[in-house]
């Protein structure tokens, strides 16, 4: 179909149902925004923006033939001009006082399903897993999607997160930056974080912008809005956020671990080695890993060399606290410079290992350093370099402090240069 064709098609439409029935027609347009992200992923962001543009001009500028339409979609495309031919436009959005308790079920009516349905054992669970949406100031209110689902079927799943594409998630998340990556660590950890949030989401600005990215999850409600602070001063809003229920932390966890199927069970095999304390084993799992994976983490409109291992190691620690969140606590110094990522991993007391059987339970300390040329004359002297740090800052001592024994306590120095990788022990 050429442009011409598909920009003028609803108006056509829109004509012959008003010559047949002799009304002019109600246009009800969902998920205007879903075209738009896509484009925006797969790279033909300005013909599709162009294309929309036209498409609502024709449909709910200059058509006679409208009586009114209402559009739907999670975020506010800005200043890209799709929205600038429309006049007399009502803006209702995540954080408006208007409809609030009319986009999805609120938990009385929840509560009232699920006794009709002999189901009232289930209102904690089914309220932990899928309570969390907030619109305005009305808390509580509930996908109806989650709840039809889940009454036909009498059993907690992802019903949302199964039928949504979340591929621009996906991308912002792994080619973002060091510091967006120990936000969703934080977040996974059940942790808040405090952003400020501009609901006219700028598509160019996700690339550089990390609050458009809270702002886009926010109002995808991957993210909800615990409280909000306005600056009178400098016109500033902030909120505080939080995952919204189990069934997005679910779904942000089957992510992350998708990162890593590229290299095959080559990661499973890592982790087994680290647990091991198979060193041997880590390095040459880790190589293979980082050869499969690091150029994934950088894919994006701005790739770069340099920053190619700083994003992989930072979502690698992402991954280690996705697998292994049933054994071990795990902590970082969450510095996002160049080079410095130290991770502690401490055993949880009374839970099982999935992965090993038997295990000693031994808690471990992790030094990622890439490499300096000018200082270190092989990937060797940088990996010795990071357990030299280990050993200055004393990260075993809050370790110890918590009653491990030093001789439980296992060191690792991990030294990159491009997708090579040099793993070392103390």
């Amino acid at each position: 179909m050429d442009n011409y064709s598909a920009i003028s098609s609803l108006g056509t439409l829109s004509e012959f149902l008003y010559r047949h029935y002799g009304k002019k027609v109600i246009i009800l347009l969902d998920e205007y925004d879903t075209p738009l992200q896509e484009a925006w992923v797969y790279g033909y962001w300005k013909e599709m923006v162009e294309l929309i543009r036209g498409l609502f001009n024709s449909t709910f500028k200059t058509n006679p033939y409208l009586e009114r339409a209402v559009m739907t979609g999670i975020t506010r495309v800005s200043k890209e001009s799709i929205f600038s031919d429309l006049n007399l436009l009502t803006v209702v959005t995540s954080t408006s006082e208007m409809y609030a308790d009319c986009f999805g079920f609120t938990e009385e009516e929840v509560f009232a399903a699920l006794d009709e349905y002999g189901m009232q054992d289930k209102r904690i669970d089914v309220k932990k897993w899928y309570d969390g949406f907030t619109f305005g100031k009305c808390r509580d209110i509930y996908n109806p999607w989650f709840i039809i689902n889940y009454l036909k079927a009498g059993r907690l799943s992802t019903y949302w997160v199964n039928t949504s594409s979340n591929g621009l998630v996906d991308q912002l998340i792994r080619e973002g930056s060091a510091d967006i990556k120990v936000s969703m660590e934080n977040l996974l950890k059940g942790e808040h974080l405090y952003k400020e949030v501009d609901e006219q989401i700028i598509f160019d600005q996700l690339d550089v912008d990390e609050n458009a990215i809270w702002s886009l999850f926010l109002a995808s409600g991957y993210l909800k809005a615990e409280n909000y602070e306005f600056n009178g001063d400098t016109g500033a809003e902030r909120y505080e956020l939080a995952l919204t229920n189990k069934e997005v932390q679910i779904m942000f966890r089957k992510m992350i671990r998708k990162w890593f199927t590229r290299s095959g069970t080559v990661y499973n095999d890592f982790i087994r080695a680290l647990l091991q304390g198979d060193v041997k084993s880590m390095n040459a799992y880790m190589n293979r890993v980082a050869l499969a994976t690091i150029s994934y983490f950088d894919s994006g409109r701005n790739p770069s060399m340099e920053t190619q291992p700083e994003r992989f190691y930072h979502g690698f620690v992402l991954g280690l606290a996705v697998e292994l969140a049933d054994r071990s606590i795990i902590t970082s110094n969450r510095e996002s410079g160049f080079g410095r990522y130290d991770v502690i991993m401490e055993p949880k007391n009374g839970t099982d290992n999935a992965i090993i059987n038997n295990c000693d339970r031994n808690a471990i300390i992790i030094e990622f350093k890439v490499r300096d040329s000018g200082e270190e004359k092989s990937l060797a002297d940088t990996a010795d370099a990071a357990l030299k740090q280990i050993e200055e800052l004393q990260y075993q001592a809050d370790l110890e402090n918590r009653g491990i024994p030093g001789d439980r306590i296992r060191k690792y120095g991990f030294a990159f240069e491009g997708k090579e990788v040099l793993i070392k022990s103390m």
